[in-house]
């Protein structure tokens, strides 16, 4: 059951399931990472009410303030537009690298899909996340935000290069016992994300008194948003590829059926 199909076909398929990816991931932010961010404001607008007026400066997040272009309601249920969106541009771009990878690779369509799944959520999610953790809304210095985006695009690249050289040196053992092949992949991709950790900078702007526990909390969850994202991804891709194989539909029909 190779992955078939039209690049039309499977952008549109990527699309569905990417769409479908991340309002569940909208989901579980929702009920998982809103409560996090509600106290983590909290702690941030009580510590600006009792610093100077001069370096009480920060942002407001409160319903109807005058300071706050969007309330925390909006800010709520938008992460369900924000993420919807996201899911279509990940959809496609997991369809665009499906529809070269299919070309390198005997694995059926659906194993391929749960492969680019784990293989996407290890370079952009988990490297990245073990290196720069995201961090709540009351921790970081505005004015080194420049400076933490560019390492994060850093560390996603060194994501992308940890995979990578996992996947060539596991083809490069054509012909090995697959276990040596996967240990050596593995070994490979270890080896990468070490030797950048080493190389890039840390980043420690968390307040010795902000709790740890809710730190740690917003982390977890946030980790819980992005992973639901990509393995929601996979696995919907992985499920409407096998459904069209069998079937014979279009995507079409896939997209009618699921709607």
């Amino acid at each position: 059951m190779p992955l078939t199909g039209t690049l039309k076909t499977l952008l549109l398929r990527g699309l569905l399931a990417g769409l479908i990816a991340g309002l569940l991931a909208a989901t579980v932010g929702y009920f998982v990472g809103e409560p996090k961010i509600d106290a983590a404001i909290a702690i941030e607008e009580a510590a600006a009410a009792h610093a100077p007026e001069e370096e009480a400066g920060g942002h407001s997040h409160g319903e109807g303030d005058d300071g706050a272009a969007v309330s925390r309601s909006g800010q709520k249920f938008g992460q369900f537009l924000a993420l919807g969106i996201t899911g279509l541009a990940v959809g496609a771009l997991f369809a665009s690298v499906g529809h070269y990878a299919r070309r390198h690779t005997a694995l059926p369509g659906p194993k391929l899909a749960l492969a680019l799944g784990v293989g996407g959520w290890a370079a952009i999610v988990a490297v990245p996340f073990f290196k720069y953790p995201a961090n709540p809304p009351a921790v970081g210095d505005p004015e080194t935000i420049n400076e933490r985006t560019w390492l994060w695009v850093a560390v996603v690249l060194l994501g992308l290069a940890a995979v990578g050289a996992g996947v060539y040196v596991y083809k490069l053992l054509a012909g090995q016992l697959d276990t040596v092949r996967l240990i050596a992949g593995v070994a490979a991709f270890v080896l990468i994300t070490a030797l950048g950790y080493v190389l890039l900078p840390g980043i420690d702007e968390v307040a010795e008194d902000f709790p740890p526990s809710l730190l740690w909390q917003f982390r977890v969850s946030s980790l819980a948003v992005t992973t639901t994202l990509w393995a929601a991804l996979g696995l919907v891709f992985a499920a409407l590829t096998e459904f069209a194989s069998r079937s014979g539909t279009t995507v079409g029909e896939e997209v009618a059926t699921a709607a």
